[in-house]
């Protein structure tokens, strides 16, 4: 038996059901996590990346990948200076899936993943056929719950007090 605080007493049992909904999304917040620190670390670890050319650097990734993504503008903004795109994504990858992993801050964590995914969709996999094979978007879609649903369980969120909002 489990027991908790739910609501009915300290100390009451509580269902598998209130466990597993308590939990739903610790697997999905584990998984994106350990993803996004190992994308994270394998862009800071490898030479090649941040070049602005070369096999397996991130100018060439943006220049193969230019006229086929939905906003060519985003390419082009990428492509005034690779290397520090290269970095930003590479840091961003970094701090979204620490702060995923821990549950701190998840919600804002979210919205980065969110947004790191979505700007690799709009770019570097939208010329994926069929669209479901290209894995950004997939992404994309995973992070919507933990950015809606936050993080309680096995969470530094959840030890925080609860902010209040400022009425004037």
């Amino acid at each position: 038996m489990h027991y908790g605080m739910n609501g009915r007493g300290l100390g009451e049992p509580r269902s598998l059901r209130e466990l597993a909904r308590e939990h739903a999304l610790l697997p999905l917040r584990i998984f994106l996590g350990v993803t996004f620190v190992y994308a994270g670390l394998d862009k800071l670890t490898d030479s090649a990346f941040f070049h602005t050319t070369g096999a397996g650097s991130i100018g060439e990734t943006m220049n193969a990948v230019r006229d086929s993504a939905a906003i060519p503008a985003l390419v082009d903004l990428a492509l005034k200076s690779p290397s520090g795109f290269g970095y930003a994504i590479a840091i961003g990858e970094l701090l979204v899936g620490i702060g995923t992993l821990l549950g701190l801050w998840t919600r804002i964590a979210a919205l980065g993943g969110a947004l790191i995914s979505l700007s690799l969709w709009l770019t570097v996999s939208w010329q994926a056929e069929p669209y479901y094979l290209g894995n950004d978007l997939i992404y994309l879609m995973a992070w919507l719950p933990l950015l809606l649903g936050g993080a309680t369980s096995f969470s530094v969120d959840g030890v925080l007090p609860p902010r209040r909002r400022r009425i004037r």
